[in-house]
């Protein structure tokens, strides 16, 4: 999806910029984890593919991405931003009979990163800018059983479960977006300042 081409997005844990082709190579290397790769259902993909993969997002007006930055270090003079990465945040818009109904997703990569509130900001950040700039009504979770990192981060952000696959061995959330709760967004998410990304050599 272009729509997020050029936005930035700082708060105070994670700043969240649009996937590009140079943040590529330190992807690549994330989904070659097993871990990572049983976490989110994942297939592991050439160097090639995942170029292929980033121009193919890039280009889905159903796929919304934004790369996590650890924002201290994003802000250190001696790191880049490609030092800086630590996950990813997606939505998907698959459901043509509610094309308002977004699919979220959330990936901490970076073990160091994780239980800090980065994924919290990470997720809330992405739920607003979804609800404000591309009019989600519903939030639809898909989590894996082991992955009780999650599950408990989205049950907490008032998701509730609707499903379980023993196939798929995942629990399926949902989260409305109601008046309550488009208003808790824009109070998570006040702090939260929109600037214009520009890639840099940084």
């Amino acid at each position: 999806m272009k729509i997020n081409g050029n936005t930035l997005l700082e708060g105070s844990r994670v700043v969240l910029v649009p996937y590009k082709k140079h943040h590529v190579p330190k992807y690549h290397g994330w989904m070659q984890s097993v871990e990572l790769q049983q976490l989110t259902a994942s297939e592991p993909l050439t160097l090639e593919q995942e170029y292929e993969m980033q121009n193919s997002w890039w280009q889905d007006e159903n796929k919304c991405t934004f790369i996590v930055l650890d924002k201290n270090s994003w802000q250190s003079a001696d790191r880049t931003e490609i030092d800086s990465m630590i996950g990813d945040v997606n939505l998907f818009f698959t459901n043509q009979e509610c094309p308002t109904e977004a699919e979220i997703e959330i990936m901490i990569a970076e073990p160091a990163s994780r239980r800090k509130g980065a994924g919290r900001e990470a997720l809330i950040t992405m739920m607003a800018y979804g609800v404000q700039e591309l009019r989600v009504t519903e939030y639809v979770a898909k989590i894996g059983y082991s992955n009780h990192g999650s599950l408990s981060l989205f049950h907490k952000l008032g998701f509730t479960e609707v499903s379980r696959s023993d196939v798929f061995q995942e629990v399926t959330l949902r989260l409305p977006i109601s008046d309550d709760i488009r208003t808790w967004l824009g109070q998570e998410t006040s702090h939260i300042s929109k600037h214009t990304y520009e890639e840099h050599s940084r």
